[in-house]
């Protein structure tokens, strides 16, 4: 019985572990787009009005959407990876 019940105990820690494992990633997923948010200066530019940013986003997602959606994703992710180059080598 006493067996039964430490297995029981170890199997729980191991689920509460995952769980706590997937949080964490979700959390430092949420921590990192914010950061990039932060980035682009959005905050500042909308003085942190979270309406804005939000429709801002809606918008963004409209065009992802789109029938050009596709292209639009191209051309997002080829400046963001130009930005994050010009910014490697401003630091180095």
């Amino acid at each position: 019985m006493a067996a039964r019940h430490r297995l029981e105990a170890a199997k729980a820690r191991t689920d509460m572990r995952e769980w706590q494992v997937k949080r964490r990633e979700r959390t430092r997923q949420l921590i990192e787009l914010g950061g990039l948010v932060a980035k682009a200066d959005l905050v500042e530019l909308t003085d942190d009005d979270r309406a804005a940013l939000y429709g801002a986003f809606l918008t963004v997602a409209a065009k992802l959407r789109g029938p050009d959606g596709a292209q639009a994703l191209v051309l997002f992710r080829r400046k963001g990876k130009r930005e994050f180059e010009a910014e490697q080598s401003n630091d180095g």
